[in-house]
C-alpha cells in the first residue's frame, strides 16, 4: 500500500504528466455531461418506456456510446462514424494510389488524409442520422414531428459526433494516451455500474440461495475472461537478433543479442471494431427501406445472439486481423533496418531471406490468434445464452473488454514512461507493463 501511495505522489510531482492527467479527464467529464443533453423535441418518459428493455445490438451501440444512444443524445452517434470513416480511408489506401500516396508522405500527407476522414465522417452522419432518428426513436415520442425538426435535430447529430471526434484529438494532442480509445472505453466503463446492478437484482430475486453463488460464479468467470484477455494483449514470440562486434577507437559496440517482440494479436482490438463498425450497417438501411428483405436482413443482424450475426462477425474478424496485420507489421523494412545497423537472425540471412523469415513467423501465430479474437468477439452472446443479462454480457469479452484491457495497459505504459524518463520508479517493481503501442483508433 505504501508504494502504490508513493506511486500516486511520484505521478503528480511531475508537472507535464499531472497537466496531461487533469486535461484528459476534464475534457472526459464534459463528454459524459454531453451525453445526457437530450435532443430537443424529445419526450423522455415515452423514450424511456420504449427503450427500457432493448437488447441486441441497440444494446451494444447504446454501450459503445455511454448511455448516449438510448437517451437520443446529441451525442447519441458518438465515435463510431469517424470509426468507420477511418475504416473506409484505410482500405482505400491499398485500392486508391493517390491515397497511398499521401500515407507515406509523412506529417503533410497524414494531415490531409485526416482531413479526408473528417469529411467523410460529415456524410457518414448524414446518412446515420436519419436512419436512427427514424428507426430507434418512436414516432409519438417526437413532441412536434416536422421538416424543421428533422433538419435540426439530423444536424445536432452531426455536430455532436465532430465535436466528440474533436474531443478524442485534443486528448491525444494534449492529454494523456489515444484520445478516440479513451472516449470508447469511458462510455463502456459508465454502463458498468448500472448493468451490475440489474444483475445483482435479478439474481437476488432468485428464489433460494442459487441465486448469489450464480452471480459469484458469473463474477470469477468475468475475472477468469479478463485475465484471458490480457494474455492475448500481451502474449508475444521473441525472435532473437544478434549484433555484430564493432570496435571505435579503445570501445567496443555490438555483440550483443536482443530480441523482437513480435505479437500475437498484433492486430489489437482493430478488427473487431472494424467488423463491428460494418455490422451496423444492415441496420442503418433499414432505416430508409421498407421492403420486408431488407427489414428480415436487419433483424437477422440486430440480434447479437443469433447464429448468422455471430457466424459472420467471427469470420470477419478473422479476416480483418489478417487485413490489420498486413498494414501494420512491414517485415522488409524490419530486414532492411536489422542489416543496416548490423543486425541479423541465427541461422538466416539478413535482407529478404529474414524478412520471409519473419513474415513466416508472423503468418504462423496470427492463425490461433485471430481464431482466439474471434471466439473473445462472440463470447457475450454464449453468456446471454447462460442465462446472463444482455447489459452484463457485453463485458464478457467482445469489443467491450478487448477495448477496456488494451486502453488500460497502453495508457498505464504512457505513464510509466513519463515516470522512467524522470528517473522514478515504473508502476510496478516486478517488470515493466507490456502496453498495446499498436493499439489506437483513427487519428
Amino acid at each position: 500500500m505504501r508504494n502504490f501511495i508513493n506511486t500516486l505522489i511520484n505521478i503528480w510531482s511531475i508537472d507535464d504528466l499531472r497537466g496531461r492527467i487533469i486535461h484528459t479527464l476534464s475534457l472526459l467529464l464534459i463528454y459524459r455531461v454531453g451525453s445526457f443533453v437530450i435532443l430537443p423535441g424529445i419526450d423522455t418518459e415515452v423514450l424511456g418506456q420504449a427503450t427500457a428493455n432493448q437488447s441486441g445490438l441497440a444494446s451494444l451501440i447504446n454501450a459503445f456510446a455511454g448511455g448516449a444512444f438510448s437517451r437520443a443524445s446529441i451525442l447519441a452517434l458518438g465515435i463510431m462514424p469517424y470509426i468507420s470513416a477511418s475504416i473506409i480511408m484505410q482500405l482505400a489506401g491499398i485500392a486508391i494510389p493517390t491515397i497511398q500516396k499521401l500515407q507515406r508522405e509523412g506529417e503533410s500527407g497524414r494531415r490531409k488524409v485526416n482531413q479526408y476522414t473528417r469529411f467523410l465522417t460529415v456524410l457518414i452522419c448524414l446518412g446515420q442520422a436519419p436512419g436512427y432518428l427514424r428507426a430507434y426513436i418512436p414516432q409519438d415520442a417526437i413532441i412536434d414531428n416536422t421538416t424543421f425538426w428533422w433538419v435540426s435535430s439530423i444536424i445536432l447529430l452531426v455536430t455532436g459526433t465532430l465535436f466528440v471526434m474533436w474531443l478524442g484529438e485534443r486528448i491525444t494532442d494534449n492529454g494523456l494516451g489515444n484520445g478516440i480509445s479513451l472516449l470508447i472505453m469511458i462510455g463502456i466503463i459508465a454502463n458498468f455500474p448500472t448493468a451490475f446492478v440489474f444483475e445483482f437484482d435479478a439474481r437476488a430475486g432468485t428464489s433460494g440461495t442459487g441465486g448469489m453463488v450464480m452471480l459469484l460464479i458469473e463474477i470469477v468467470f468475468l475475472l477468469l475472461v479478463t485475465l484471458i484477455c490480457i494474455l492475448l494483449v500481451q502474449g508475444t514470440r521473441r525472435v532473437p537478433v544478434q549484433y555484430a562486434k564493432r570496435i571505435v577507437g579503445n570501445k567496443q559496440y555490438g555483440g550483443v543479442r536482443q530480441y523482437i517482440p513480435l505479437k500475437v494479436n498484433a492486430a489489437g482490438v482493430m478488427p473487431i471494431i472494424f467488423a463491428q463498425a460494418l455490422m451496423f450497417i444492415p441496420v442503418t438501411l433499414a432505416g430508409f427501406a421498407d421492403s420486408d428483405q431488407m427489414t428480415g436482413i436487419a433483424a437477422a443482424f440486430a440480434d447479437f445472439t443469433g447464429f448468422w450475426y455471430n457466424f459472420t462477425f467471427a469470420i470477419m474478424v478473422i479476416l480483418f486481423t489478417y487485413f490489420y496485420t498486413a498494414i501494420t507489421f512491414p517485415p522488409q523494412q524490419m530486414a532492411e533496418e536489422m542489416k543496416k545497423n548490423g543486425g541479423f537472425v541465427p541461422g538466416i540471412k539478413p535482407g529478404r531471406k529474414t524478412a520471409e523469415f519473419l513474415d513466416n513467423i508472423m503468418s504462423r501465430i496470427m492463425l490461433p490468434g485471430s481464431f482466439f479474437l474471434a471466439f473473445v468477439a462472440i463470447l457475450p452472446a454464449f453468456a446471454v445464452m447462460a442465462g446472463i443479462s444482455y447489459q452484463f454480457a457485453l463485458f464478457y469479452g467482445g469489443t467491450s473488454l478487448l477495448i477496456m484491457v488494451g486502453v488500460t495497459l497502453d495508457t498505464l505504459q504512457q505513464i510509466e514512461s513519463h515516470l522512467l524518463m524522470r528517473h522514478y520508479d515504473g508502476l510496478m517493481k516486478t517488470g515493466k507493463i507490456k502496453g498495446r503501442s499498436s493499439f489506437s483508433m483513427a487519428g
